[in-house]
């Protein structure tokens, strides 16, 4: 099992992100460019955040990164919710879509092969995530822009340095952060980079 450490926070600051040479992943058929290596969210870890943005089946859940699906087949699977996975790379995508399917979920979630960057955000009432600090600071204005007022937002680890989590939890060492989104958004963004 994962456990949320010191350590691991240092191993997740020292690989690269965006403004690095980006990690890469080498499938049968392509080279994919990563923004956030992989990195499992502990089981424990995942309850807590679905609970911290109080999903309930009227919500959409959608999962940067989704990685093996774990966020959105437990809103999906714990509380009746559609959810989106959404990743770069197409082994995750497939890995996902085989656990929704031994979890008896997949006519609530979908998994998506794409930058979450590019993907269309703007039907999550929920937006979950594990992206290193740079990542989530370059995501916000795009998180702003498109998601509508009162949308949730979790992270595990991480936070977006200026905006500050309306809640912080800790659950097995590992901290948890929730946002929702404002009717203004400018105060906000006006002490952020520009979206990618």
């Amino acid at each position: 099992m994962i456990k949320c450490s010191p350590r691991l926070v240092l191993i997740l600051f020292l690989l690269p992100g965006p403004a690095a040479p980006s990690i890469f992943s080498q499938t049968e058929t392509e080279l994919v460019r990563i923004n956030t290596p992989y990195v499992q969210t502990p089981q424990e870890v995942v309850s807590a955040m679905l609970e911290l943005a109080h999903v309930t089946s009227e919500d959409t859940v959608y999962d940067l990164g989704c990685g093996d699906g774990r966020i959105a087949i437990a809103a999906a699977r714990d509380y009746g919710a559609h959810a989106v996975g959404i990743d770069i790379n197409p082994d995750r995508v497939r890995e996902s879509m085989e656990n929704a399917s031994k979890a008896g979920v997949t006519g609530l979630v979908e998994f998506v092969q794409k930058d979450f960057f590019d993907a269309d955000l703007s039907h999550a009432t929920v937006v979950a995530f594990y992206l290193l600090p740079e990542v989530n600071r370059e995501l916000l204005p795009k998180l702003l822009r498109v998601l509508k007022p009162g949308t949730r937002i979790v992270s595990h680890a991480f936070d977006f340095g200026g905006w500050k989590p309306e809640q912080a939890v800790v659950v097995s060492g590992c901290k948890v952060f929730l946002w929702t989104v404002p009717a203004n958004t400018t105060d906000i963004l006006a002490h952020h980079p520009k979206e990618r």
